[in-house]
């Protein structure tokens, strides 16, 4: 019997790894669907829409925000990035597993537009740690390093108002986690049908 379907949120300080852990996730659990969202930004070259992005304009996405179609939205770079509630329902009633790689301001908002989402706060195994996934990334300058580093208390704060954390100590230990996760998610008695004759045959 598969259950229905249900929203992952998978949120974590900047360098613990979210992404390449989400990334691992959705290769392992067929169930799972990355989530796409909608944006105001121009397509880049070889970018599909309805596949890397929902492309809109400001005034369609300022459309979506007054009726309620988006669960979470932000600006960015002068750019509005947002979650579709329907592609989410759409993947939900199907079964499916929709995965959201998102920040933790992003989280806040779909624990209020959708109480019923599975949330997930990934830690890094120390504050040093952290510190050296971030300088051995080369990607930034020691001033945008230290600001994001500023930023860890207060992201680790929020640990708190998630259902679940777990640890990246390694990427393999904190991917099995989380399908350990959506293995206990998908039991849950509200998400099946257990109306009628719901026993398998013997």
């Amino acid at each position: 019997m598969q259950s229905r379907g249900f929203a992952l949120v998978i949120s974590a300080p900047s360098g613990t790894g979210k992404s390449t852990i989400t990334k691992a996730v959705l290769e392992a659990e067929s169930r799972c669907v990355q989530s796409v969202s909608a944006t105001t930004r121009k397509p880049r070259a070889g970018e599909v829409d309805g596949k890397d992005y929902f492309f809109v304009s400001v005034d369609e996405f300022e459309r979506k925000k007054r009726d309620g179609e988006l669960i979470e939205w932000a600006e960015f770079a002068g750019n509005f990035y947002g979650t579709p509630r329907a592609f989410i329902e759409k993947a939900k009633a199907h079964g499916d597993i929709a995965v959201l790689d998102i920040d933790i301001q992003g989280a806040a908002q779909i624990r209020r537009t959708m109480p019923d989402a599975v949330t997930i706060f990934v830690a890094p195994p120390s504050l040093a740690a952290l510190e050296q996934r971030l300088r051995a990334r080369k990607t930034e300058t020691e001033e945008a390093i230290a600001r994001r580093l500023a930023r860890v208390p207060s992201e680790l704060a929020a640990a708190k108002y998630y259902d679940y954390l777990v640890w990246n100590d390694r990427v393999e230990n904190a991917v099995q986690a989380i399908l350990e996760v959506i293995r206990v998610e998908s039991r849950r008695i509200s998400r099946m049908d257990l109306e009628g004759d719901w026993l398998p045959k013997v």
